[in-house]
């Protein structure tokens, strides 16, 4: 089959299209042939070393494609090398699609949407009357997140570089700002930061007191060590989720895609596609996401 390899980390130069063997499943595995794969920040960093990967890699962890033996149409948000035509997945990490979902959607949904979607539910349950601030909210987790608080009924503080603020707007945030700018002043119960180093001193003084700051990616690097007692000031908490934990159990990942996909697919949620790229431009792919100038998600068509 054909595949996106990763021999040595780096740049973006280092994916090749390679012929590799189908990969055998394994117990508790199935094969699916794949269709589409979403294109995210976890692949970059597994192709760049930051997260060291066992190599050669085989990169991607999100997509939507046809169980081989059954002909079901399934897709993923957690399973290993989706960058090829054909991925061995464990069977309790696949979602049914809807006949509503294609899969080139459910590839571009599945990550990001589930992220959103325990961000607002779980981490920090949103409530009506809640300010929030949502970081990079013009970009796929944001825009989500953005449509998911004003629907819990929060007043939404964004952050988006200039050329993006008619985007969050669009989007139903009720201010925005440019990073540079005062969005530290309203007291927020929450703030949604997965830009990590350049944002966090500033996303902590946002809080009002007993404010959370839900800390879920570091797009601009990892936060340097600090003082928790700092948060004492506030009487503040600081989480730092990941998905997985947010999906372990099978009945709570069934319910976040079944709701995902319903707001999809009536039209509640607005899923924004930058682009779709074959499968042969990952590196293109890579560069695009790595440039902040995309605006939604890149999926890989297979």
């Amino acid at each position: 089959m054909k595949a996106i390899q990763v021999r040595t980390p780096g740049g973006a130069h280092v994916l090749e299209l390679v012929d590799v063997q189908r990969p055998e499943p394994r117990e508790g595995e199935v094969l699916v042939r794949v269709e589409a794969v979403g294109v995210n920040f976890l692949d970059v960093y597994h192709r760049s070393g930051l997260y060291p990967m066992p190599l050669p890699l085989i990169p991607g962890s999100e997509g939507a494609g046809v169980i081989e033996t059954t002909g079901e149409r399934v897709a993923w948000a957690t399973g290993p090398g989706a960058y090829a035509e054909y991925a061995a997945v464990p069977r309790d990490q696949l979602v049914p699609l809807p006949d509503a979902i294609d899969a080139r959607t459910a590839a571009a949904a599945m990550l990001q949407g589930m992220t959103a979607h325990y961000l607002v539910t779980s981490a920090f349950a949103l409530r009506e009357g809640h300010v929030a601030v949502v970081h990079s909210a013009a970009g796929g987790v944001g825009g989500l997140l953005v449509q998911m608080a004003k629907q819990r009924g929060a007043h939404v503080i964004a952050t988006a570089s200039p050329q993006k603020h008619a985007e969050a707007i669009g989007l139903g945030a009720d201010e925005v700002f440019a990073y540079d700018e005062d969005w530290t002043k309203f007291a927020a119960n929450v703030v949604y930061d997965g830009v990590g180093r350049d944002t966090f001193d500033r996303s902590l003084i946002a809080l009002g007191d007993r404010g959370a700051l839900v800390l879920y990616g570091q797009s601009s690097g990892k936060v340097p060590p600090f003082d928790p007692a700092r948060l004492a000031a506030k009487s503040a908490s600081l989480t730092r989720p990941t998905l997985r934990h947010y999906i372990a159990k099978r009945e709570e990942l069934l319910w976040r895609a079944s709701e995902l996909f319903d707001a999809i697919g009536s039209g509640s949620l607005r899923l924004r596609i930058d682009r779709e790229l074959p499968l042969g431009e990952a590196a293109e792919a890579h560069r695009l996401l790595e440039s902040r100038t995309t605006r939604g998600k890149l999926v890989l068509m297979v």
